[in-house]
């Protein structure tokens, strides 16, 4: 089995990092091809920055599938151009953030997600309240900068604790989503250190894939997932046209 874990900003670092989790979950006979998108932000942090990953993404979509990629992944946990991913795919396509809420799901009424920064809340909030989990669900924001992340100095990984410990006390949180793609690698550490399922969605987006390639299912194509219609597209987005990118 093949599956394509896109990181639709174009931080390499990210992409390894991604890549070691997505690699780390997958059963023993399942490829893992982690890439960068070769054009857009270097973070996604907010909308602005979110619609402008989304054409390098697409591209990287459509090279994976041709490519033999049997589904895809979307890490971002914006789950940034998902559904216009899932039009132009023939493949599966699984968002980070879609995937964690759904196996959050499956083990705890009650979840917190945490996520960066407060620009990167509302849209994960919203993005909830479309999967169906808003009851039980807090966001919260630990004011780190995606970036920091892979800064040893910065004390990023300090306030995503302390934003974990905050949401155990004040939110009755039984499990913990990492809201961001560039935390996969933390998920094993924070379980053991504060004893709850810390869920990363990276690594939950690959047993999904795994499984929906497993049963034979792709994403329906009667619909708003319909492929797009073959049309002219100008400027610089000529190249976009769905039958150019997509090859058909």
């Amino acid at each position: 089995m093949n599956i394509l874990v896109v990181n639709p900003n174009t931080t390499c670092s990210m992409t390894e990092t991604i890549g070691q989790a997505a690699r780390k979950a997958a059963n023993a006979g399942t490829a893992i091809t982690a890439v960068t998108s070769s054009m857009g932000p270097v973070s996604i942090e907010g909308y602005y920055d979110e619609a402008l990953a989304v054409p390098g993404l697409l591209i990287e979509i459509a090279r994976g599938e041709q490519a033999g990629a049997e589904a895809a992944i979307i890490a971002c946990f914006d789950d940034t151009g998902l559904d216009a991913a899932r039009a132009l795919a023939g493949i599966p396509v699984i968002g980070i953030c879609e995937a964690a809420v759904r196996m959050a799901s499956f083990i705890a009424r009650r979840f917190t997600i945490v996520t960066t920064t407060e620009r990167s809340r509302i849209p994960i909030e919203e993005l909830v309240k479309r999967y169906g989990a808003a009851g039980d669900v807090r966001v919260r924001a630990a004011d780190i900068p995606v970036l920091s992340l892979e800064d040893p100095q910065s004390n990023a990984r300090d306030r995503l604790r302390s934003e974990i410990t905050s949401a155990i006390a004040k939110d009755s949180a039984e499990a913990i989503v990492l809201g961001c793609a560039g935390m996969a690698d933390l998920a094993d550490d924070l379980t053991r250190e504060f004893g709850l399922p810390v869920i990363d969605g990276v690594s939950a987006a690959v047993k999904q894939a795994e499984a929906l390639v497993g049963l034979g299912l792709s994403t329906a194509k009667r619909g708003p997932y319909a492929r797009p219609y073959a049309k002219r597209y100008d400027g610089m987005l000529a190249d976009f046209a769905p039958q150019l990118l997509s090859g058909t």
